[in-house]
């Protein structure tokens, strides 16, 4: 069936940089020659319904703003067989013949079983700060988070260097250790503590023994926000009992990190996987997200996408280490 209609739609976690991709998905479609319609709330709206058509003026003046203006929720009825079918039924009504679907894991893995069940065709497109999908080197998002956990962590290290403690930092990343690394590379932390390591090693006591420097008075430590890890109140706690020689203190970023206007990074990135999603519509591609290899945009398949096989580069720890002595 050949396409007319195009919907758009975010879903779970914003990143900055998702108006840039509804842009450039509602622009480029109707430079081709589609009807788009926008969808509210993420599958949430596509069950009730919340959708409204887009023009060329619908994205005018959102290049630079953080958030979603279509909004974004996380449906738990859209993971039911019968709220599928409800937003099936709401989609045909609409007229639209094909989704582009922005945000993370969850949002790539319901499209995976909508597409499957009703042979709907959709592209993804990977919003989301802790850049966890597999197939792409970066997802859209990642960039600004990036720089306002570095921001953050110059400004903690001006009242870090007035006293002696010891600063745990907790950024996000889900199950994946990007942020806190990176992060910490970027603003020369003294250590990162990451989900991918903490199996393998007690990297808190590691920390103590081995990279808390007797040559500082005080340290920066990003800490991932995973169960694993414990995360920075976990970790401050642990101090206490264990190493009660140090004064710890937590900050914990949280949804900070999630605002802001997107890097120029993040928003050239979003603009290219945007136009590219309607590229691969008009190509009959179906079941795949836009990534990016090497500079190069690729077609993901959502399975590959979904598959969390994507790991940090553990060598960078070393660089840490190094750097921080």
């Amino acid at each position: 069936m050949a396409i007319k209609c195009i919907g758009v739609l975010t879903s779970g976690g914003d990143a900055p940089g998702m108006n840039a991709a509804i842009r450039a998905v509602t622009r480029t479609a109707i430079f081709n020659g589609y009807a788009v319609k926008g969808i509210m709330r993420g599958y949430h709206g596509l069950m009730t319904g919340e959708i409204k058509e887009f023009k060329s003026q619908s994205v005018s003046n959102i290049i630079q703003q953080g958030g979603t203006i279509l909004k974004t929720a996380r449906s738990k009825e859209f993971r039911t067989a019968e709220g599928r079918k409800i937003a099936y039924e709401n989609m045909r009504k609409e007229g639209i013949d094909a989704l582009v679907v922005i945000g993370g894991d969850g949002t790539l893995s319901g499209a995976q079983t909508f597409a499957s069940e009703f042979d709907i065709p959709i592209v993804g497109l990977p919003g989301t700060i802790d850049n966890d999908l597999d197939g792409t080197d970066e997802t859209i998002g990642y960039d600004t988070a990036l720089n306002t956990i570095v921001d953050a962590v110059d400004k903690l290290r001006d009242t870090a260097s007035s006293h002696e403690r010891l600063f745990f930092v907790e950024v996000m990343g889900n199950t994946a250790g990007y942020l806190a690394l990176n992060g910490a590379i970027a603003s020369g932390a003294e250590a990162a503590i990451i989900p991918e390591r903490e199996t393998e090693v007690d990297q808190l006591a590691e920390l103590i023994h081995n990279g808390f420097r007797k040559s500082k008075n005080s340290a920066i430590v990003l800490v991932a926000e995973n169960p694993t890890t414990g995360g920075a109140m976990g970790l401050a706690e642990r101090i206490k009992k264990e190493f009660p020689e140090f004064d710890a203190r937590v900050t914990i970023l949280g949804h900070l990190q999630r605002g802001g206007s997107p890097t120029a990074k993040d928003r050239i990135l979003a603009s290219k996987m945007g136009a590219m999603a309607i590229q691969a519509l008009s190509e009959g591609q179906r079941n795949v997200m836009i990534g990016i290899k090497n500079g190069e945009l690729v077609y993901v398949p959502f399975k590959r996408a979904i598959s969390h096989s994507t790991h940090v580069d553990l060598s960078d720890l070393e660089i840490i280490k190094i750097l921080s002595i």
